[in-house]
């Protein structure tokens, strides 16, 4: 269950971290917005940091058990976690960009983070951010405009979101199919991880940052950043949801490229 809470918390902020672009056109002010949602990043890498030892005690105890039956089931569920933590960082992202965009402007005020947390702290911040949630309303996707957007650009980055949601787990359950290559397995993970990383700033990154700046000069109406985000939303979700079919096959090919190093 700790695995489960840290993985849907590691894939709430990432699907949050998208709108930063949106608040960030929002205010004028995109690289102040990356900085500030830097701080958020803490939380995703501190969990992160937490989960995979985690991971890697379950491997390990149900190897040492000889109970490697339910391992499989187990990381269903923590891909699962994975996609609902996307959903609800989704359903998040209206209230989002309203109370980010307002600490972006804060943030011009005070002049620094420590400065900012500490008006943040005494200005009752739990009834500001009550005022600032917003229910996520269907009916702005009528206004998306899908036909402004390469359409590869979901497809590319729903591939590759599944490729790096079960890049780790798929390396360490593939350690309990072959437990006397189990390091070798786990060590994998990088690799995968980091093809998805290489296709991720090579291919969707740049196109994103091409939208978010056109936005910003004016070139491009603020409705095609939205369907930028709401793509980049839509294929993270769906991405989640491809890598429940893939896991085991990807399990499997790490297997084999294990055997064959090893």
């Amino acid at each position: 269950m700790i695995v489960i809470l840290f993985t849907a918390t590691i894939h709430m902020v990432d699907t949050l971290s998208y709108s930063v672009r949106l608040a960030g056109i929002r205010t004028k002010r995109l690289a102040m917005a990356i900085s500030l949602f830097n701080i958020i990043v803490l939380v995703s890498r501190t969990a992160n940091m937490i989960q995979a030892p985690l991971l890697g005690s379950i491997v390990d105890r149900a190897i040492n058990e000889g109970d490697t039956v339910f391992l499989l089931h187990d990381f269903r569920w923590i891909i699962a976690a994975a996609t609902m933590g996307s959903i609800l960082g989704a359903a998040l992202i209206p209230s989002f960009v309203v109370i980010f965009s307002k600490g972006i402007l804060k943030l011009e005020t005070a002049g620094s983070i420590p400065q900012l947390l500490g008006m943040v702290i005494f200005q009752n911040p739990m009834q500001k951010i009550r005022k600032s949630i917003k229910k996520p309303a269907l009916s702005l996707l009528r206004e998306l405009t899908p036909e402004k957007i390469p359409p590869t650009f979901l497809v590319l980055n729903l591939i590759i979101t599944s490729i790096s949601t079960i890049g780790v787990l798929a390396a360490i359950y593939a350690g309990a199919l072959v437990p006397q290559y189990r390091i070798t397995a786990s060590q994998l993970s990088g690799i995968i991880n980091g093809a998805a990383t290489i296709l991720l700033a090579v291919v969707v990154d740049p196109q994103a940052a091409i939208i978010t700046d056109q936005t910003l000069q004016g070139l491009r109406e603020r409705k095609e950043a939205n369907t930028m985000v709401a793509f980049l939303v839509g294929g993270k979700i769906l991405g989640t949801l491809l890598s429940q079919l893939i896991f085991l096959l990807a399990a499997k090919a790490v297997v084999i490229i294990t055997k064959t190093i090893a």
